[in-house]
């Protein structure tokens, strides 16, 4: 990590600081009744000198010093993990399955002679979902590259199309297959929702890939897209962070990334010291906060509320 994302690392926190201690008055004067905002008009008619104090704004409110120890907390756990894997410490990763059989996916691909179809979700490219299928999509780039086998992505969204094309190539360069490359199998279908899903069901029905990875921002289509995936026989790993998508894509897929193993994926995939830093900060920050709320709950159930009163923000 150089000087400069150390900076950038130390403005965001003192940023977040900053809000932790938003001006005690403003929110005092947002609590307060009418009548108590409305400043005295008799006092200042009489000419009575206005008390500088009272105006004064007070940018650190120790009422919120709870936010600023677990921000605080959750910046150490991310830089020290960063740095771990920078040093080349190895950090462990739980396997996720349906992650490693991507490959097997790919493989299967290459033994029948056909493509290896990627649907990166329906949204824009300012989702965060999207942003990480198009990390996922630069792993499959590369392994489908190294393959030699053809890769059909499908794009809802015309922002998106830039995007994975860039992704796509900069996978097959970088595993020394730049010729491989084919701008034309990345195919923008339409914006609207049920119009593009129709576009990617002819695709499966047409050119029948072998492999259907389903990984991105998905609604209402996702049952009809993995239904028509199913008929064709193809293997189909999928992944979305829509809750309420996930039961749909479990009982038609081979394999489900479920919730925040979508997310994970990226660091999983990609083995990048930064990104799997910042994973395991993030555990080790959701390890402190459930053994926080079991030692509240053991402390309120004795009747000792301190801690509880320390940790709710006001």
């Amino acid at each position: 990590m150089n000087r400069v994302e150390c900076l950038l690392i130390i403005a965001t926190f003192l940023l977040f600081a900053s809000l932790a201690g938003t001006p005690a008055m403003a929110r005092a004067e947002s609590d307060a009744s009418p009548e108590e905002i409305l400043p005295d008009t008799t006092s200042a008619q009489a000419g009575a000198p206005a008390d500088p104090a009272s105006q004064a704004a007070v940018w650190f409110d120790p009422r919120r010093v709870n936010l600023l120890v677990i921000i605080g907390l959750f910046f150490f756990l991310v830089l020290l993990f960063i740095r771990k894997a920078v040093r080349g410490r190895s950090l462990y990763v739980r396997k996720i399955t349906g992650l490693s059989a991507i490959e097997e996916a790919i493989g299967r691909a290459t033994e029948m002679g056909k493509a290896v179809l990627y649907v990166p979700g329906i949204d824009d490219v300012n989702n965060i979902q999207t942003i990480y299928s198009m990390v996922i999509l630069g792993t499959v780039a590369k392994l489908v590259a190294r393959y030699e086998t053809p890769l059909i992505v499908p794009v809802c969204k015309a922002f998106v199309v830039p995007l994975a094309e860039e992704t796509v190539k900069q996978g097959y360069l970088d595993a020394g297959h730049p010729d491989a490359y084919n701008p034309d199998n990345i195919r923008y279908l339409s914006d609207e929702q049920f119009a593009f899903t129709a576009g990617v069901d002819g695709i499966m029905l047409r050119e029948k890939p072998a492999a259907n990875l389903f990984l991105g921002s998905f609604f209402a289509e996702s049952l009809i897209l993995a239904e028509t995936g199913f008929s064709t026989g193809a293997i189909q790993i999928a992944g979305t962070a829509n809750i309420h998508q996930l039961p749909f894509f479990v009982v038609a897929c081979d394999y489900t990334l479920i919730g925040e193993e979508f997310f994970a994926a990226t660091a999983y995939l990609s083995d990048e010291p930064k990104l799997v830093g910042t994973l395991k900060g993030s555990d080790w920050m959701k390890v402190f906060v459930m053994g926080a709320l079991i030692v509240g709950a053991i402390l309120e159930t004795f009747g000792v509320t301190a801690f509880t009163r320390w940790l709710t923000v006001q």
